[in-house]
């Protein structure tokens, strides 16, 4: 899943090497949440306007994440 997230985070931003997930342990509801770390220049990329982007990598990992009966979140720091 990490490696999903860092791939289609990596095509769309000019520093690729910047790129870093954190990932937490499950809460009590069973949740993962994957921290996605990128370049101060590059967040508007990453977020898109009005957060389409943002939504979209979310649809995509909870998707992949559901074909492995697991529940995530993912969070833009």
């Amino acid at each position: 899943m990490e490696e999903l997230l860092k791939s289609i985070t990596q095509g769309l931003v000019d520093n690729p090497n910047e790129v870093s997930i954190d990932v937490d342990e499950p809460n009590e509801e069973g949740v993962i949440v994957y921290h996605l770390h990128v370049a101060e220049s590059d967040m508007g990329r990453v977020i898109g306007k009005q957060g389409r982007i943002a939504k979209a990598i979310r649809v995509v990992m909870r998707a992949a994440a559901n074909r492995r009966d697991a529940k995530i979140s993912v969070e833009i720091d």
